[in-house]
């Protein structure tokens, strides 16, 4: 008798601390409260007896009542389905309450029909809020991370065009020196059979000079011809002496401005590359970001 005493004292403190600690309230059958404790309506900023007969509609955003769900909602409450979920309701001054909740259909006494809904909550808008701002907080996180590699990904485009294009102007350049490689050995080749040609004409003025002495009286003007071809063969030797250094240095410099262009093209090649993987890391945040928005709102739709 006396563990029954104390059992019944035991229930009598648990239903206490319940009433004491959760938020209590009951709706009957026209959905207008009839059952509300003090947590409830202190979480909603009402008196209790201000909320005793209210709809429930009355404690719902526009949004929710005028929707659908809201309707299904209630219609699979009175068909003995009960609900658990967060859930967000408006209290009197309007703004957003969010309460962890159970609704619970109660049966008559023969457990076949609903005579009202119970609902027990738990007020959770404090860490709701505080994870709307953190969830803010990664959202913001996220679209500034996207800017910038939005920004990133733009610039590094252009400035993967400008060196594209100095590649492609570099590549003419080459194409270009080549072309007057060639040009000069060209050069090189007619300049040297002009002084073999000299050359040669040297030696036959040469000849001519010593037959116009064999022929002694009647080859003095022939001697004189002769010499006149020496003087011009000599001037022709030394002209294309210099053309031949000339060509030689223009050559040399060509070679070096080639070399030159050369280590420029490596460099371009090389900068395409690096140009390449920092638009491929700014592609891999942009990513991330949209990601971490993705993720950040599963958080949202979780807690």
């Amino acid at each position: 008798m006396e563990n029954l005493s104390v059992q019944e004292v035991t229930d009598a403190l648990v239903v206490k601390a319940l009433e004491k600690n959760l938020a209590l309230i009951r709706f009957d059958l026209d959905r207008r409260v009839a059952f509300v404790n003090e947590v409830f309506a202190g979480s909603m900023k009402y008196k209790v007896e201000e909320m005793y007969g209210m709809q429930h509609k009355e404690l719902c955003f526009p949004s929710f009542v005028n929707s659908p769900d809201y309707e299904l909602f209630w219609q699979n409450l009175f068909a003995g389905r009960s609900f658990q979920d967060k859930i967000e309701r408006m209290d009197a001054e309007g703004n957003s309450v969010w309460l962890e909740a159970t609704y619970m259909p109660v049966f008559d006494e023969t457990d076949t029909h609903v005579i009202g809904v119970s609902k027990v909550a738990t007020n959770i808008t404090g860490r709701q809020n505080n994870m709307n701002r953190v969830v803010e907080q990664m959202q913001e996180m996220a679209d500034s991370l996207n800017q910038r590699a939005e920004k990133g990904i733009e610039r590094s485009r252009d400035l993967l065009m400008s060196i594209d294009k100095i590649a492609e102007v570099s590549s003419e350049n080459t194409d270009t020196l080549l072309n007057l490689q060639k040009q000069a050995a060209a050069i090189h080749g007619v300049v040297q059979t002009i002084r073999n040609i000299a050359s040669q004409t040297h030696l036959l003025a040469l000849n001519a000079a010593i037959e116009a002495a064999h022929a002694g009286e009647f080859g003095r003007g022939f001697d004189v011809v002769a010499k006149e071809v020496r003087k011009l063969s000599a001037m022709v030797q030394d002209q294309i002496t210099e053309v031949r250094d000339s060509v030689q240095a223009i050559t040399e410099e060509v070679g070096r401005i080639s070399t030159g262009l050369n280590l420029v093209q490596e460099n371009v090649g090389v900068s395409q590359q690096q140009i390449q993987v920092a638009l491929n890391e700014f592609t891999l945040i942009a990513s991330s970001a949209q990601e971490l928005d993705n993720q950040a709102r599963e958080v949202m739709n979780i807690v």
